[in-house]
C-alpha cells in the first residue's frame, strides 16, 4: 500500500475520531492546542514557535497552512533554529532568500495527515525505515528509536519528534528538535 493510501485511510479515520482526540491534545509550548483551530491558529501561540511563526509569515506561506489540508508539519522549537549556523536565520528571513525559506519550511510538511502511530507502523513495515516525500519534494527518512520517532533529512541531519500527534483543524503537528534541511 502506498503512503498516500495509508494517510488517506489515517485521515478517515482521524475525521471520525476528531473530537475524542482533541480532549487529549498536548500543550506546546505552554499553550493549549485546540483541535478545531488550524496549524497557524495554533503555532502563533507557542512560544516554542517564535521563529517558525515568523519564518512561514515571511515566506508567505500562511494562508496554505490555514488551508484545509490535510498537513503534518514537523514544527521545529526556537532552539533548533538556534543551533544553526550563525546568521542562518536571519539570511533566510530576507526577502531575496524567500525561495530557499520556502523549500526549507516546505521540507517540513506532508500533504496528509501522518499520526505517529502511523508513521511508526510504515517504519515497521519497511524493515526499520521509511521515506516520506514531502511538499518542498524533500526526502525524510524516518526510524523509530527507543519509542521515539527520528526523521533524517537530505544532509545527514537527524531530528528527533518531541510532541507527537498534536491534532489540528486541518492536519497535525510533530513537535521536532531540529530543522530538516534539502539537499544542497
Amino acid at each position: 500500500m502506498t503512503i498516500a493510501k495509508v494517510l488517506m485511510a489515517g485521515c478517515m479515520a482521524l475525521a471520525a475520531t476528531g473530537a475524542a482526540m482533541a480532549k487529549d491534545n498536548p500543550m506546546v509550548g505552554g499553550a493549549p492546542m485546540y483541535a478545531t483551530k488550524n496549524i497557524v491558529e495554533n503555532a502563533v501561540n507557542s512560544s516554542d514557535h517564535t521563529t517558525l511563526v515568523a519564518a512561514v509569515k515571511a515566506a508567505g506561506l500562511v494562508e496554505t497552512l490555514q488551508g484545509p489540508g490535510p498537513f503534518t508539519v514537523f514544527a521545529p522549537v526556537n532552539a533548533a533554529f538556534a543551533a544553526l549556523p550563525a546568521g542562518t536565520v536571519d539570511t533566510l528571513l530576507k526577502p531575496e532568500n524567500k525561495a530557499m525559506l520556502t523549500k526549507v519550511l516546505t521540507c517540513h510538511v506532508v500533504g496528509a495527515t501522518a499520526m505517529s502511530d502511523m508513521v511508526a507502523k510504515m517504519v515497521a513495515d519497511g524493515g526499520g525505515k521509511h521515506v516520506i516525500e514531502t511538499l518542498g519534494g524533500c526526502k525524510l527518512t524516518a526510524k523509530a528509536m527507543n519509542g521515539m520517532i527520528t526523521l533524517t533529512d537530505e544532509t545527514g541531519g537527524t531530528a528527533t519528534v518531541t510532541i507527537a500527534d498534536v491534532v489540528q483543524s486541518n492536519g497535525v503537528i510533530h513537535v521536532i528538535d531540529k530543522v530538516l534541511l534539502p539537499a544542497q
